[in-house]
């Protein structure tokens, strides 16, 4: 994909940074080796515009003086020094120069605008959307937020991992709606999954308290995103073991692509809900009391959770990312090597490019001694003769 250092365009830059030194260097080639008539003027002149948005403020300036004293030295060297034409082609050259100085100035301010937006949007992600410890409740996390847009650190995509009284709680989700006011409902999303995580007795209780903020959250919205305003999520309960049970999870879904369960020997399940249910903040629409569903989940297997920015990435031909085809069978030493693997997988199939936000949450169940066999029928992957949901 990269194509070398620097990757598919290393190439070009190397060569545009060159060019302003092969413009001033062939400009003197040329009138040197022409009749006085002929200038290389353009050549000049078109040096140091080309070094502004490449190079450094005193490199472009550099650049201008080269180009002026090649103007001149030229024009000395062919007895044309004392002809207007020489003064008034000196004279362009320096004002082009001048130019490229201003040009050079604006390019550089607006680079460190940009990079002030970079710090503040990265401040922003950590504060609204902090990356989980590696280690929480006994168990090892990693999360990835890979942002479809360069330079785009948030957008409606979420995560978060808690150790509670109850076990570790996490959710998993996606807003409606791109810019800040994604941003908004994520804050609103985490900031209720982190009180509710700690207060409410059933997992059940944590999405109901979810349903109430985005609905107050509705509520203080206008137009389109007052009325059709949701978010879909995944939120799942792993409760402390004693000594000799058996590890399970309990998973309820809103809406949201099914969690994959990785099990040492390269076997996985899916996830998939019993009964579809509606997205978080469209409990108007219909209502009906969410069941937490509770899955085996053994020593050495790992829980991952995904938004649709994975499950939707398209290749050149229109075809979509499936995880679970593209995970069966591999087997990955932890959480942080597996959503290594997937990026680089999903890039792969992409060609690099996506077009949508795309969040991953990976939590593994460390194996003690010897690890489990898992205590399920070896499922088929989706798309292959035999599958059940």
């Amino acid at each position: 994909m990269g194509g070398g250092r620097g990757g598919p365009y290393g190439g070009a830059r190397r060569f545009l940074r060159a060019l302003p030194t092969l413009l001033i260097i062939g400009g003197v080639a040329f009138d040197v080796s022409t009749p006085p008539s002929y200038t290389a003027a353009p050549l000049f002149s078109a040096a140091p515009l080309i070094a502004a948005p490449f190079f450094s403020t005193l490199t472009t300036l550099v650049t201008g003086i080269a180009a002026v004293l090649a103007s001149i030295g030229l024009h000395l060297y062919n007895g044309t020094a004392t002809e207007v034409s020489a003064l008034t082609e000196t004279l362009t050259v320096v004002t082009v120069s001048v130019l490229a100085m201003l040009v050079n100035r604006v390019v550089r301010r607006s680079g460190e605008r940009l990079a002030s937006a970079r710090v503040i949007a990265e401040t922003a992600q950590k504060a609204v959307l902090p990356m989980p410890a590696e280690r929480i409740g006994g168990l090892q996390c990693a999360a990835r937020y890979e942002a479809a847009q360069a330079d785009a650190f948030i957008g409606g995509d979420l995560f978060a991992v808690q150790d509670t009284p109850h076990g570790v709680r996490l959710v998993v989700g996606d807003v409606r709606g791109k810019g800040m006011e994604a941003v908004e409902a994520v804050a609103v999303v985490i900031g209720a999954f982190r009180e509710a995580a700690e207060q409410e007795r059933s997992l059940e209780g944590v999405a109901q308290r979810l349903e109430r903020a985005l609905a107050r959250e509705g509520t203080r919205r206008d137009g389109l995103d007052a009325f059709e305003g949701f978010t879909t999520a995944v939120l799942a309960e792993i409760p402390r073991r004693g000594e000799g049970d058996a590890g399970v999870v309990r998973v309820v879904n809103r809406g949201h692509p099914p969690p994959l369960l990785l099990y040492v020997d390269g076997s996985l399940d899916v996830l998939d809900p019993a009964e579809s249910a509606l997205p978080l903040g469209m409990g108007e629409l219909a209502a009906w009391p969410d069941r937490a569903e509770e899955r085996p989940y053994p020593q050495g297997a790992t829980l991952l959770f995904y938004t649709d920015g994975l499950s939707e990435a398209r290749n050149a031909a229109g075809v979509f990312y499936d995880p679970a085809e593209r995970l069966a069978g591999r087997i990955f030493p932890g959480p942080e090597e597996l959503l290594d693997a997937l990026v680089d997988d999903v890039r792969l199939h992409t060609g690099g490019g996506s077009t949508d936000d795309m969040a991953l949450l990976a939590v593994s169940r460390p194996a003690t001694g010897q690890p489990e066999r898992r205590r399920t029928m070896t499922v088929v992957p989706p798309g292959e003769p035999g599958h059940q949901a």
